[in-house]
């Protein structure tokens, strides 16, 4: 099966692993857009006693749908900083699994709130869940994929991420045409929320059958599992001697030793200029994603369609709609963001979003509030033409870039930091939003174009590229001194050089020097070698 490159076959137990372990992410996106579908719902508002947008008292209902996102992040931020430590301390899959068990209680929690408390409750729960495997599945996946095609790997988290928007538009859209005089009105806004708890449910269930981190288990010291597991994950057809499987781990495995140099501290990730550069890169990163406005237009995308003229079900259609095309934009990311490049993807999509949102400011200034219809209209197609520049280019690949640049020892600790920004940033956004656009109306808009303007050239000066290069060699382009080894742009004698090194591995997965393996050898060591191509 041809993903990233024509060039490359992709093991098929990795890509399942890889799709497995994302629909973690997709009840995260799920969980995240589902409340743009239940303040469409108007059992919902009954239920609760909150004012409709054209009653009194919508002052505070807007609080309160700020307030329901604003804790959502808030407890995803808790999450990211749990996961940073607890992927380190028992493992990606592991936390993973940790990550699961709290948004399914955050998930119910939700749907069975007989007051708003609770709800605010069980959204600060489902947040934690939501952080964790934000920052955890990205990661998991790109550390059991092949430089070739780890970035095709990790985005599929953001595939995922666009069935989980467009899973919550649906439901929406379908559930608000149950009754709202029934005795269960309720349902319309209570099944959305308990599907969420659906696909971490199933994660759970078959976790059983995906495996550790390799390179979480090379810092654990069991490095024959990780080496098995390599084997695993990288076997095809025309390799049947594991080459490339030994190759990998033999980079792998020069950098660990290297790594295990280093002396640990306190807050590593600030202590250096390499480390304190990628800081500074996952921040920017994140932060400047969060305003380019994505969480306004996804959970408030309702909200703004109706000040926009249309009423009924029809907001919760085109948003239903437009959160599915996302799914055609990230498939396509994952095929070409290999090929293309992080960084150029992240500055095309960048300047698309603020044109985009620019335009929907001008709009919605000069129309908002008047009968002009072809005004109004022209507002909902930069909208939708802002979603293409999103999808296409930033959703996934910003997933691919905060996690890769990372060494192996502070990935989990770094793509925490970049992970809380973005929620960190979302507090801004999503609880600003819904009071900022009944008080002030087209002028919130500037408050993302700004940012965003600044947030382009940051791209273009700051963030390198970083395809087509192995974990362990990123290093290199940040200034790091410790990179034991370099297979991006190397000579193919230097490459050979190192497949020779590479096949000299013994069972347990550990480097021999020359030396060592003339040793093994006439000790019947190659009898060994051999059993390794085999397992």
């Amino acid at each position: 099966m041809g993903f990233a490159s024509n060039s490359h076959i992709v093991n098929k137990y990795n890509l399942f692993v890889v799709f497995f372990v994302a629909l973690g992410t997709l009840s995260t996106a799920y969980g995240l857009a589902v409340i743009g579908s239940t303040v469409g719902q108007p059992s919902f508002y009954t239920y609760f006693n909150l004012a409709t947008a054209d009653e009194p008292g919508y002052a505070h209902t807007s609080n309160m749908i700020g307030a329901l996102n604003g804790v959502n992040s808030a407890g995803a931020i808790l999450g990211c900083l749990t996961s940073a430590w607890f992927a380190d301390a028992y493992g990606r899959k592991r936390t993973i699994q940790l990550g699961c068990f709290i948004l399914v209680i955050g998930g119910a929690l939700c749907s069975g709130s007989i007051s708003i408390g609770m709800f605010l409750a069980g959204r600060v729960i489902a947040g934690l869940g939501a952080g964790i495997l934000a920052v955890c599945v990205p990661m998991y996946q790109g550390e059991i994929s092949t430089a070739e095609t780890r970035g095709a790997m990790m985005c599929v988290t953001g595939i995922m991420y666009a069935f989980g928007y467009s899973l919550a538009g649906w439901m929406g859209y379908a559930c608000f045409f149950f009754p709202v005089d029934s005795p269960s009105a309720t349902f319309a806004w209570r099944f959305p929320l308990a599907l969420q708890c659906a696909p971490p449910l199933i994660v759970l269930a078959g976790s059983r059958f995906i495996p550790f981190s390799p390179r979480w288990l090379l810092g654990q010291d069991r490095r024959e599992e990780a080496f098995v597991i390599v084997q695993r994950l990288h076997a095809t057809p025309d390799d049947p001697e594991h080459n490339a499987a030994k190759q990998e781990f033999y980079l792998m495995e020069k950098q660990f030793e290297l790594d295990k140099t280093l002396q640990p501290r306190f807050l590593e990730i600030f202590r250096t200029k390499a480390n304190r550069r990628r800081s500074l890169v996952a921040s920017i990163l994140m932060f400047g994603d969060q305003f380019l406005g994505i969480f306004v237009m996804t959970n408030y995308g309702v909200l703004i369609y109706a000040s926009l003229g249309l009423s009924g079900s029809t907001p919760l259609l085109l948003n239903a709609c437009w959160t599915t095309f996302t799914i055609i934009g990230n498939t396509w990311t994952a095929f070409y963001v290999d090929n293309f490049g992080r960084r150029t993807f992240m500055l095309i999509g960048a300047c698309g979003c603020v044109t985009a949102v620019t335009f929907l400011c001008a709009l919605t200034a000069s129309f908002l509030g008047t009968n002009n219809q072809a005004g109004l209209n022209g507002a909902v197609f930069f909208i939708w033409f802002y979603i293409f520049w999103w999808c296409f280019f930033v959703d996934a690949t910003q997933y691919v870039y905060v996690s890769e640049i990372w060494p192996n020892h502070l990935r989990s600790q770094g793509t925490a930091l970049g992970l809380s920004m973005f929620y960190l940033a979302s507090e801004v956004t999503l609880v600003a939003a819904p009071p900022a656009l009944n008080a002030i109306g087209w002028k919130f808009y500037l408050v993302l174009i700004c940012p965003s303007v600044v947030y382009v050239g940051l791209i273009y000066f700051l963030f390198p590229e970083t395809k087509g290069r192995t974990l362990e060699e990123i290093g290199t382009l940040f200034g790091d001194e410790h990179v034991a080894s370099h297979w991006y742009g190397i000579s193919d004698a230097e490459k050979e050089e190192i497949m020779q090194n590479a096949l000299k591995m013994t069972k347990s997965g550990r480097i021999l020097d020359d030396s060592s393996f003339s040793n093994a050898s006439e000790k019947g060591d190659g009898e060994m070698l051999e059993q390794t191509a085999r397992v």
